[in-house]
């Protein structure tokens, strides 16, 4: 457990530009889902991730190998992280989008899991490392759940700070 908050303040890009604010990152879609009738509130429910994942991806006219890092909500656990991970495979089929080719990364891991702020942290961290164009590494993982096939999967864990891979525009996704 970690604790904290996060302000996001939110405009229109016309209107940020406009304003001449500086503007780090901007939001192109939203997905969500209501996992409806499940194991418990904290238990995943992997076909309401799904669709959440695709809802998102739909709004911001985005096709799943066009992201190069995703910020997984990843609380560390032995159910959590292979249900979020078999989730993601299924939108992000694996042998369709290049091994290893997106990053795929938690908040949590620096800084614990906030509660009812974390999706704020999650989005602070994505903002400031599409502007900064450096992605935060994932510390403390020694080894990885033995139950995750990442052999075959187009995600890749950074452990060490790296830069953005190179790209015209930088594009993330936040799951929170």
């Amino acid at each position: 457990m970690g604790e904290g908050s996060g302000i996001l303040v939110l405009k229109r890009l016309s209107d940020a530009i406009q304003a001449g604010d500086k503007i780090y990152a901007v939001v192109k879609g939203i997905g969500s889902s209501s996992d409806g009738k499940g194991k418990g509130i904290t238990a995943p429910n992997p076909d309401g991730q799904v669709l959440a994942i695709q809802r998102a991806l739909e709004s911001a006219d985005y096709n799943p190998d066009e992201l190069q890092f995703i910020e997984a909500h990843g609380t560390a656990t032995r159910v959590g992280d292979v249900a979020e991970v078999e989730t993601l495979h299924k939108v992000f089929t694996p042998g369709k989008i290049a091994q290893r080719s997106i990053v795929l990364g938690s908040v949590k891991s620096q800084i614990g899991h906030l509660k009812s702020a974390a999706a704020a942290a999650s989005l602070i961290k994505t903002s400031l490392a599409i502007y900064n164009g450096v992605i935060p590494p994932t510390i403390n993982l020694e080894t990885s759940n033995p139950r995750i096939e990442w052999e075959n999967s187009p995600f890749k864990v950074n452990t060490a700070k790296m830069d953005w891979p190179e790209t015209d525009v930088r594009k993330a996704g936040v799951s929170s």
